[in-house]
């Protein structure tokens, strides 16, 4: 008891011993089931006094008593984390050095103690998934996601990474969904999200998902143009999809939206022909690819031009166009060669052969020399032939390639996408070989 308090108390007994000595007076006290007493007012006064005092410190004792039953706990529960903190930490040094075994005992140590130990249930999950238990680890993430330690937003990326590992398409989509209603701009998510729709082919949803990608603020300005290109190649394979389910008017639209973005979309222009084909409008397809190969100077034009207008039956068309092509370009080899290769397609033999002769010293041509062997040999020049089949079997490949200018993929069938690296709008004809486009 601190000096202030004996001395308020002295006070007190000093003004009770005052009062004691003027008041002598008695009062009437019933007390329930025993009777009814005199006593003095001043023996009243302390008595309740004296109770009140009591009282306080018997809730001063719960209270301390209390606290000091708190104080133990957390002390106990402050040394458990502690030790199964050194323990995680133990656990996660162990992940480091690629030591996942003993990783993985530490960590059913902690969970035996603490089941809902948030971080315990996240480098359990790690562990199966490396080890390709999918389905194992996608139970510690659900637990990790239950817990209250916070961690909801890694447990759903996990579990996301593992329903995909699953082929669980629509939980996946449903896990990268619950991300971003607690994070909108989680970029990571949409990009989850947008390569699950892109394996189910579902292009209508990817144009929303890339369209919320690219309205993302902190999105890498260097990564913006290549987002800007993949948006194209989704409403081009949206429009192909149209295209194929006889939506003419909405595949039109789309083809002539990309093209709107994405000048030298070559695949656009064919899919855009192929609408206008669709209507019967033959006509105007054939200028529209034709204005396409002057704006963007694609052969893949001028080869669909050609297949279009010999079934169309207009052979001396076509060839015009090659001939006013090479006007505009006399140096173009490849136009030369295509325009050969009409020629033999038309059995034009002669005007094969002297539109493909001077290819002869171009060793960079391997394509040419099978072709040429066939037209010597039609011609009965035997010689020729066979030196031009011996260059076509020494420079391989001799076949026609569409290549991939991002990966060198090469086809014998074109493609709007490369089937290697994915890009749209990358194939082009190749007379050289896979190192020579």
């Amino acid at each position: 008891m601190n000096k202030i308090a004996i001395f308020i108390l002295v006070v007190f007994f000093v003004m009770v011993a005052f009062f004691s000595i003027h008041n002598y007076d008695f009062t009437t006290v019933n007390v329930p089931f025993s009777g009814t007493y005199q006593v003095p007012k001043i023996g009243l006064v302390l008595f309740s006094v004296m109770a009140g005092a009591l009282l306080m410190l018997i809730m001063v004792a719960l209270r301390d008593t209390k606290r000091f039953i708190n104080n133990y706990r957390n002390v106990k529960m402050q040394k458990k984390e502690e030790r199964l903190q050194g323990l995680y930490s133990k656990a996660i040094n162990s992940i480091l050095a690629n030591n996942r075994e003993e990783a993985r005992e530490i960590l059913e140590v902690i969970l035996r103690e603490d089941p809902e130990h948030a971080g315990a249930l996240l480098r359990m999950g790690d562990i199966c998934s490396f080890s390709r238990q999918h389905e194992k680890a996608a139970e510690y993430y659900k637990r990790a996601l239950n817990s209250q330690a916070g961690k909801n937003m890694e447990a759903l990326l996990r579990l996301e990474e593992q329903m995909e590992a699953l082929s669980r398409w629509d939980s996946a989509i449903t896990y990268a969904e619950r991300i971003l209603e607690l994070d909108p701009d989680n970029l990571s998510a949409l990009e989850s999200k947008r390569s699950i729709l892109e394996k189910l082919e579902r292009w209508a949803d990817l144009l929303e998902v890339q369209k919320s990608i690219l309205k993302l603020e902190h999105l890498p300005e260097g990564q913006r143009a290549a987002e800007e290109t993949r948006l194209s190649g989704y409403r081009y394979e949206y429009a192909r999809q149209s295209l194929e389910a006889n939506d003419l008017e909405r595949a039109g639209k789309l083809f002539r939206l990309v093209l709107k973005y994405e000048k030298d979309f070559i695949p656009a222009y064919l899919g855009a022909a192929e609408v206008l084909l669709g209507d019967a409008e033959a006509e105007e397809a054939i200028e529209f690819l034709d204005r396409g190969y002057a704006q963007t100077g694609s052969v893949i034009l001028m080869l669909r031009l050609e297949d279009m207008l010999i079934n169309l039956g207009e052979p001396d068309r076509i060839i015009k166009l090659y001939q006013g092509a090479l006007d505009r370009s006399p140096n173009d080899s490849v136009l030369k060669f295509l325009l050969g290769k009409l020629y033999y397609r038309l059995e034009m033999i002669d005007d094969a052969l002297e539109t493909l002769r001077g290819f002869e010293s171009a060793e960079n041509f391997p394509s040419v020399y099978g072709l040429l062997g066939d037209l010597y040999l039609r011609r009965e020049r035997h010689e020729l032939a066979a030196r031009a089949f011996k260059k076509a079997v020494d420079m391989q490949p001799s076949k026609l390639f569409y290549c991939c200018s991002a990966c060198g993929h090469l086809s014998a069938e074109w493609a709007g996408r490369c089937p290697g690296c994915g890009k749209w709008n990358s194939y082009a004809f190749n007379l050289y070989g896979r190192d020579k486009l």
